[in-house]
């Protein structure tokens, strides 16, 4: 008589291997081919029963979908490339039983990025492995897209294996692992993105069961690799737009020393600088930003950056001018858009600055004997009346001094209420270190590190980050 089949459960995928565990164990001293006598149910040995065999498998089923589901959520809460590479490789890591491991990202369409993430592996170690010609490396078939089995590719003895490279038999030998399990990171709608490798100290080898949860695993990493690969790509031309529209250098204008620093948010934010060379040996000085993000804020952005420059060259010496031209040309072009602006009309061989400001925060002085912020007069955004004026002001920089010109995003990153991160700032430009003063670059660095400490001005944020330093010999 046939044994009963167990019944059928919901949800369960008849094709999943059995839990490790629920295999029936054999008696001391018996064969393992040879049958079982009979014994008292609850007697060490005992058949279990197909109801006893069914609940087995249901808890090792329910074990290895919450280990799954554990493992996905920590997975889903990455928000960049380079964690949620790193969470690959650690789960992969606990799913298939070794200690280190490497990634490897190449996306199979060209476009990047590329990058190689290691656990376990310092940079010498992955510099080690990349001497090794990549078609005798488990992952190096991968990446170059020769067929891989569903269950990966398992080395369980590299060096029993004969016909193993010289150069990885070193390699190996040097770094440590005796084995290695690599599986493709793609996807059903992703294709190819590369592929990871975990490296075992002995020889070694993942059984059926993990080896099926650890590609369940990927496939499912893969997808949200892919996505935050998306996610990178944007960042990174939205980056390179902002960047390219803004001055690629500073001018070189006797009597003055120039140093910038921009950051850009994720999506692509307004803010901008600049500085020009103006006629009778003048120099044009501007920051502002534009409303939104996105790409159609940077390419606002990089309309009203190149039309101020036209008008400053035109009209520069009259920065009310300038900034007039400028909002009449907002109001018509984009009437759904405002901005705010600093221009600035300098004279080196004065050191004389005059200055209109839109809506703009007040420029910073920064000097041996005072750190201040320059009074200006109080004015609407460009845009948001139906004609901007505002007088312009004059001030005089001593030998030696900075003037600061920044944007609100600078501000706005500290999460401070505005008499606060106006605080922090005038703190931070006041207690800038006498040996940097002479040098520009090194004061901007300081503000910016000072007022965002602890990586913040690096972190990802709404807000761009612009500050443009004009130090006078």
């Amino acid at each position: 008589m046939n044994a009963p089949h167990p019944a059928k459960v919901a949800g369960i995928d008849a094709t999943v291997p059995a839990p490790a565990h629920t295999v029936a164990a054999v008696a001391p001293g018996a064969s393992p081919a040879a049958p079982q006598a009979a014994a008292a149910p609850g007697t060490p040995g005992a058949p279990c029963a197909p109801g006893t065999l069914l609940q087995d498998r249901l808890a090792g089923w329910v074990s290895d979908l919450t280990t799954l589901h554990e493992l996905t959520e920590r997975l889903v809460r990455t928000d960049s490339l380079a964690d949620g590479l790193q969470e690959v490789l650690c789960a992969g890591a606990a799913l298939v039983g070794a200690r280190r491991g490497l990634v490897v990202l190449e996306p199979a369409d060209g476009l990047g990025p590329d990058t190689t993430v290691g656990l376990g592996l310092t940079r010498a170690d992955l510099g080690h492995l990349e001497t090794v010609p990549r078609g005798s490396l488990s992952y190096g078939r991968i990446l170059d897209g020769l067929p891989v089995g569903a269950g990966g590719i398992a080395e369980p003895d590299l060096f029993a294996d004969q016909g193993l490279d010289p150069r990885h038999r070193e390699v190996a030998g040097r770094l440590g692992y005796a084995a290695s399990y690599a599986l493709p990171l793609s996807a059903e709608g992703t294709g190819r993105l590369g592929a990871a490798v975990w490296l075992y100290d002995e020889p070694a080898e993942p059984g059926e069961r993990p080896r099926h949860l650890a590609g369940l695993y990927v496939r499912y990493a893969t997808r949200h690799l892919a996505h935050l690969r998306e996610v990178e790509r944007t960042r990174a031309s939205m980056a390179t737009m902002a960047e390219e529209l803004l001055p690629s250098r500073l001018p070189r204008v006797p009597g003055v020393q120039l140093a910038a620093r921009h950051r850009t948010s994720p999506r692509g934010g307004g803010d901008w600088y600049d500085a020009l060379p103006l006629p009778d040996a003048g120099l044009g000085l501007a920051v502002g930003s534009v409303t939104g993000s996105g790409p159609s804020a940077v390419a606002a952005m990089g309309r009203l950056r190149a039309s101020l420059r036209a008008y400053a060259v035109m009209e520069g010496e009259d920065p009310v001018a300038v900034l007039s031209d400028l909002e009449l040309l907002l109001r018509l072009t984009e009437p759904a858009r405002s901005a705010t602006a600093l221009f600035g009309y300098c004279e080196p061989a004065l050191r004389r600055i005059t200055l209109a400001g839109a809506g703009h925060s007040p420029p910073l002085l920064i000097g041996e004997r005072r750190t201040e912020f320059v009074e200006t007069s109080v004015s609407a955004p460009l845009g948001m009346l139906a004609c901007w004026e505002a007088p312009s002001v004059e001030f005089q920089a001593q030998a030696g001094e900075t003037v600061l010109l920044y944007t609100d995003g600078l501000l706005h990153r500290t999460g401070d209420p505005a008499d606060r991160a106006f605080a922090r700032l005038h703190a931070a430009a006041a207690c800038v270190p006498r040996a940097k003063r002479q040098d520009p670059d090194a004061v901007v660095e300081h503000v910016l590190r000072t007022v965002l400490p602890e990586g913040a001005a690096e972190t990802d944020s709404e807000e761009d980050v612009v500050l443009l330093a004009v130090r006078f010999d």
